[in-house]
């Protein structure tokens, strides 16, 4: 849902988008990210590596609900490109198609026979990074009002991919003059922010109908995360920068003092509204996210449909949780997704999966599931 999530979670954007910590915080992209084309595929790990271990030698592997990754893994298998993964996405919806239901047991063999383990390292050899993002349900308003006076802007007519616009501030300043449009709908400015970082959430009208806003383009500014200036003029602790204490910041100063700290990211979102299914959006590679089994990498580095074991613990923020452990398909992408071992797990829909989704800052350890051919 990336930051403009890039992400496609957002996105497409999945955008992503996408890491809502790191995204606030400078290092980040956001969701931000428009539906992104099917990365090239990347290389193939090499030599006596590529035959890998046993997925039950990654540390938790007996831990895992096993039929629940596998029935991630089969809803979105038929992204992947590598024939080898083809070969196994076949079994797999073969195997649902069979005379009885899969079973963890028959699942975790059907993983264990189907695919080998090779890590994944960052070039110095230390742990990445893993950071989460999440589909924001904000309220919404048609008409303006003291409290709902930001506006959800159309792009421009004629936007492509790479035209720069205005920065923030201006477009502020001018909305309809630089989308060409009538405002789509009203948000608290705050609210507004978020929503862009994550790339795409949904929106409930005073009415109660329900839409879902998309990425449908950006300024084609860089993004530049809060989270860091805010901790060095002191107006948040180096630990308490999360993405529910950012946002409870920007709301207690609602006007002047919170538009001057949300200029300092030039990155600004333009949406379109669709229908809300009631489901979850898709990312990158096109598919719905599963909650907490979907992440968003580096397209340099991983394909979508990748299966992949993550290890993360000890996160450093306030309020956040111990780990994270897992199997994990990638399916997104984010603008600040850069890198081997630089994931961010998508958490879901709504204020609780925000909430956490906010203290995600762990070190990470990524394992490559690879398909046997």
């Amino acid at each position: 849902m990336s930051g403009g999530r890039a992400r496609a979670a957002v996105r497409a954007g999945p955008v992503r988008a996408a890491a809502l910590t790191l995204v606030l915080a400078a290092c980040a992209s956001g969701p931000a990210p428009a539906p992104a084309p099917a990365p090239a595929p990347g290389p193939e790990p090499a030599g006596p590596a590529a035959a890998g271990l046993s997925p039950a030698a990654v540390p938790g592997w007996g831990e895992e609900d096993h039929l629940a990754a596998f029935d991630a893994w089969a809803d979105s298998c038929r992204v992947a490109r590598d024939p080898a993964a083809r070969v196994q996405c076949d079994r797999a919806l073969q195997l649902r198609r069979g005379p009885g239901a899969v079973t963890p047991t028959l699942a975790r063999a059907f993983l264990e026979s189907g695919f080998s383990v090779v890590e994944a390292e960052t070039a110095d050899g230390g742990p990445g990074l893993l950071t989460a993002y999440f589909a924001p349900e904000y309220p919404a308003r048609r008409r303006p009002d003291a409290e709902f006076d930001a506006p959800v802007l159309a792009p421009p007519a004629g936007w492509r991919r790479g035209q720069v616009l205005p920065e923030r501030t201006a477009i502020e300043a001018a909305p309809e003059a630089v989308s060409g449009a009538a405002p789509l709908a009203w948000m608290r400015a705050e609210d507004l922010f978020f929503l862009q970082i994550q790339g795409s959430g949904y929106l409930t009208f005073e009415d109660g109908a329900r839409v879902r806003a998309a990425y449908a383009g950006d300024n084609g500014r860089p993004f530049t995360g809060i989270a860091r200036p805010m901790a060095e003029r002191g107006l948040l602790p180096p630990d308490g920068t999360s993405g529910e204490a950012i946002r409870a910041w920007l709301a207690a100063r609602r006007g002047p003092e919170a538009r001057a700290v949300m200029a300092l990211n030039p990155r600004y979102i333009f949406f379109g509204l669709d229908a809300d299914d009631g489901g979850d959006p898709a990312g990158a590679a096109g598919v719905p996210l599963p909650a907490r089994r979907a992440i968003a990498v580096d397209p340099a580095h991983w394909r979508y449909g990748d299966l992949v074991w993550i290890s993360a613990d000890g996160g450093d923020l306030a309020g956040a949780r111990g780990g994270y452990r897992g199997l994990v398909v990638a399916l997104d992408t984010g603008s600040a997704i850069r890198g081997p071992v630089r994931a961010d797990l998508y958490m879901g829909r709504g204020a609780a999966a925000g909430d956490e989704a906010g203290a995600v800052r762990h070190p990470l350890r990524m394992w490559r599931l690879v398909p046997r051919g």
